[in-house]
């Protein structure tokens, strides 16, 4: 299937998603022939449950799932195509990386997307995760680019700048929680400013990225850590999640180029 607006994310676990392209996927929404398209490798059954949460009888992992459904409804535009590829929990890097290549690559050689985002080298926090479906989703871009066929005109890698990165941390700081070390895992791990070719302000459209992160409520140690219920998240939230910042991975992006505003600004 093609498309002039077709969109593909593809992440590791539930609330990956929830960050990074929300906005975006609502600045869209209406446009003709978008379409949007997201990957699960693994349903994150193996996560830590906030200790607020109440106690749970059934799978973890079955819970982040309608989580994850509840959020894109929360949201307003869920995704056209929604797959998960089943892998467990904390596994996925242990998956023969020509397995998992060639099952992303399957998704995508029938979508034939436009723009592909996923995890940079780094996997935005180093979990093993993520780096592997990162890698795994970059290759199989790379082999379908070289076929010829249409789509996959610009491959898109999540990231935080260090400047935001420091001011983030400035903030946990103040909250009483502990501040992100660079290069640890589980930790947000910064990347140049110079890096950043794709910076959307999705402003307008962010109540409605906090609706979606707000459902993941198993996960609301690490979705807003150290902040209590009772405090107003929506403001706080919304601005952290006013800007949307993506590196490019192709075409390589020429040093000191214009930083872009969408992303699929540019693309035929």
């Amino acid at each position: 299937m093609t498309g002039s607006h077709v969109l593909a994310l593809v992440v590791a676990h539930p609330d990956d998603d929830a960050y990074g392209l929300a906005g975006t996927v609502a600045l869209h929404e209406h446009d003709p022939g978008f379409r949007f398209v997201l990957v699960h490798a693994t349903d994150g059954g193996a996560g830590q449950i906030d200790p607020s949460y109440p106690p749970v009888n059934e799978p973890l992992g079955r819970i982040r799932r309608r989580e994850t459904d509840a959020a894109w409804m929360a949201h307003g535009r869920p995704p056209d195509r929604h797959e998960w590829l089943d892998y467990d929990d904390g596994a996925v890097a242990a998956v023969p990386f020509g397995e998992l290549e060639e099952r992303i690559g399957g998704i995508l050689a029938q979508e034939r997307p436009d723009v592909v985002a996923t995890f940079g080298p780094d996997g935005l926090t180093g979990h093993p995760d993520h780096i592997a479906v990162g890698a795994a989703t970059d290759a199989a871009f790379g082999r379908l680019k070289a076929d010829g066929g249409p789509g996959l005109q610009r491959l898109l890698h999540g990231g935080v700048c260090r400047s935001t990165w420091d001011r983030w941390n400035r903030s946990r700081i103040r909250h009483g929680l502990q501040p992100w070390i660079e290069g640890r895992v589980y930790d947000v791990h910064p990347i140049p400013d110079e890096q950043i070719g794709i910076e959307v302000n999705v402003g307008s459209v962010a109540h409605r990225v906090v609706a979606g992160l707000m459902e993941h409520r198993t996960q609301r140690h690490v979705v807003s850590p150290g902040v209590p219920p009772d405090v107003d998240e929506d403001v706080r939230w919304g601005r952290t999640v006013g800007s949307e910042m993506l590196a490019i991975a192709w075409p390589p992006r020429q040093p000191g180029g214009a930083v872009l505003s969408d992303v699929f600004e540019g693309l035929d």
